[in-house]
């Protein structure tokens, strides 16, 4: 008899996942804690194991389709119950042969006919016609191990007999259709796209967007940097980048103003008490936001180190449920591909999000006793992007022109990294 599996849960808030990818297909045997699947909640990915060793018998959900947890998405034959079922059907082989009846001359090529997604995408990459390959599944269906094995036999997919040409239906498009190109690639949507389309797209459509920016001095933080990096690389083992800096005075103004730690609720509006800090990551093909808990508690060292951890993790597809949880504001380092003025998108439910731009050198003319002077200094743009619902211009002008002053006040002899 087979057993259900269910959508885990994979995060304490998640209440729901997209099965972005099968790794397994009918007739697969698998073994207990083997991947069987990539699920995709929150922005982050990550594999569901099988519960059990044995069989998998059906896929009960195609892949990028979203369930709630607790819904079933697959079933199994547990080896043990495999192996009873296949000796009663030696007992009764042997007691007495069974000519198929016609119900069951049914079942066979219909099941030899139902091709589950990893199968119909392994043939599609090699040309190959799926039904000139034997299948071993139950019924005769064909699974991805014989799709592999047909493969790695070297075989040359049979060439296509000509048809007489058919009626075709163009492909259903949610967006306008445009002329598509023979040398034209069109890639299909991952899982992981897909999540941060419908998420960018729901919090612009919902979320009223204001602006607002102000360019900051940094050159002592520059020389401060300069002086401690190569020891820091030395004790600490990893890069002193200029983001821990920014992550410090962002969340000491977010303490000086608590307003903007705040979330829009419907009919109220909730201030976080914690202030874990989103940070934007990107990796080639996705953007993830880890969350650093309880950002204010630590100094620059533990903000650079607890950095560096969620972008490792990011980039090697280790981010956990846990990571990617409770976020109250969100920073964007778009600075560290050159980017030097930029309008995100907010990370809703948060009020806010701040993106930290290149620091370049450019002429600033600056007041002194003998009067204005033109001197080359490093200088940064900080844009923020507001939910107007929750914040209006007064206070977030505030808070940047905090972020501001913390920033120009770092220097060499007053600031301490750890």
């Amino acid at each position: 008899m087979a057993t259900k599996m269910t959508m885990p849960q994979l995060g304490e808030s998640v209440t729901e996942g997209t099965i972005s990818r099968w790794l397994v297909a009918p007739g697969d045997t698998v073994q207990k804690y083997e991947p069987i699947a990539e699920v995709l909640t929150d922005k982050v990915s990550a594999e569901i194991p099988s519960s059990y060793t044995g069989t998998i018998e059906q896929l009960l959900v195609d892949e990028n389709e979203t369930v709630a947890v607790g819904v079933d998405i697959c079933t199994i034959v547990e080896e043990a119950s495999s192996e009873a079922e296949e000796s009663n059907k030696e007992i009764k082989t042997e007691q007495k042969p069974i000519s198929p009846t016609r119900e069951q001359t049914k079942v066979e090529p219909s099941q030899k006919s139902r091709y589950s997604p990893a199968v119909v995408r392994l043939a599609q990459e090699h040309g190959l016609d799926l039904t000139t390959i034997p299948g071993s599944g139950r019924g005769g269906r064909i699974t991805r191990k014989d799709v592999q094995a047909y493969i790695a036999g070297n075989h040359t997919p049979e060439p296509q007999q000509p048809q007489a040409p058919a009626k075709q239906q163009e492909p259903v498009r949610t967006t306008p259709s445009q002329a598509i190109a023979a040398h034209d690639q069109e890639i299909p949507v991952t899982g992981v796209r897909k999540a941060i389309a419908d998420n960018m797209v729901k919090s612009k459509m919902e979320v009223p967007h204001a602006w607002t920016m102000v360019e900051v001095d940094v050159t002592n933080l520059v020389k401060l940097r300069d002086k401690k990096k190569a020891a820091f690389k030395e004790q600490e083992g990893i890069s002193l980048t200029y983001l821990p800096f920014f992550m410090k005075a962002c969340v000491e103004a977010l303490k000086e103003y608590p307003e903007i730690n705040s979330q829009w609720n419907g009919t109220t509006i909730v201030r976080k008490k914690d202030i874990n800090l989103s940070l934007a990551v990107a990796t080639e093909d996705a953007l993830y936001v880890p969350v650093i808990h309880q950002a204010d508690e630590l100094t620059i060292k533990g903000l650079a180190k607890k950095a560096d951890e969620l972008a490792k993790k990011a980039r090697t597809g280790k981010l956990t449920g846990a990571d990617m949880q409770g976020g109250t504001f969100t920073l964007n380092n778009t600075g560290s591909f050159g980017s030097i003025m930029s309008q995100p998108i907010i990370n809703s439910p948060q009020a806010a999000i701040l993106s930290v731009e290149s620091i370049v050198k450019r002429p600033v003319v600056r007041e002194t006793e003998e009067g204005d002077v033109i001197a080359i200094r490093h200088m940064v743009n900080l844009c923020l992007s507001l939910d107007h619902r929750v914040l209006d211009g007064l206070v977030c002008g505030r808070f940047l022109a905090s972020m501001k002053r913390r920033l120009e006040q770092m220097n060499e002899d007053s600031t301490s990294i750890y």
